[in-house]
């Protein structure tokens, strides 16, 4: 069976990790990657509790008319003590961190908050309920730091080394991994595949970096 990983739509807000909504552009890509995914036949959408993932499966599910099935474990990874911070705040409070980090030779929490391996040890039960669920095809809403997580678990990598899986992926993105049942692996087929966003310039992570508040 097939699972589609997205990354949730751009939020109405830059500070980590907080519970926001969508803004237009992020309804607009919701939409888009619904889209795409129309003629797939998406037998089910699962998300994370958290309001953007929740709205971008609301919005893609326009499209697929799916069950929604709503999953805490699904979670973003907990940034801890940068959460409700602009990236220049903590890019000047937790210097010292980011540099450790950056050296991958750990898998560091961050700093009052989760590691990699949390979030591997939270989110791939749940891949692994779907694809024993039955479904041949099912959607996954949740966030960046999820899918490069689980990513590096699915390809057999050590926590330490998902930063090394896309520097940021682009909102409404798709990954797919396949479970095959005759080995009882996951393939990976696709990773932050956005050409469906590509025609539209204004809704790519370029735009919203540049973009003011």
């Amino acid at each position: 069976m097939n699972i589609y990983l997205i990354r949730h739509g751009r939020q109405s807000s830059k500070l980590c990790n907080i519970d926001v909504d969508l803004s237009e552009a992020g309804r607009r890509q919701s939409a888009l990657v619904g889209e795409r995914l129309a003629s797939i036949g998406i037998e089910a959408v699962y998300s994370s509790h958290l309001i953007r993932a929740v709205e971008t499966a609301r919005e893609a599910n326009r499209y697929w008319n799916a069950k929604h099935i709503i999953r805490q474990e699904l979670r973003e990874i907990s940034f801890g003590e940068m959460e409700g911070m602009a990236d220049e705040e903590i890019a000047a409070r937790f210097k010292d961190f980011k540099k450790e980090q950056e050296r991958m030779e750990h898998d560091l929490p961050y700093p009052g908050g989760e590691c990699a391996g949390d979030v591997i040890k939270r989110a791939i039960p749940v891949l692994e309920e779907i694809a024993e669920s039955g479904y041949q095809n099912a959607a996954v809403v949740t966030h960046g730091g999820v899918i490069r997580t689980v990513t590096t678990a699915l390809l057999h990598m050590e926590p330490k080394y998902y930063r090394l899986l896309g520097n940021s992926l682009e909102n409404c993105s798709i990954t797919e991994v396949r479970w095959n049942e005759k080995t009882g692996h996951f393939l990976m087929e696709r990773f932050n595949d956005f050409a469906h966003l590509e025609p539209y310039p204004e809704l790519l992570r370029a735009s919203w970096v540049d973009a003011e508040n």
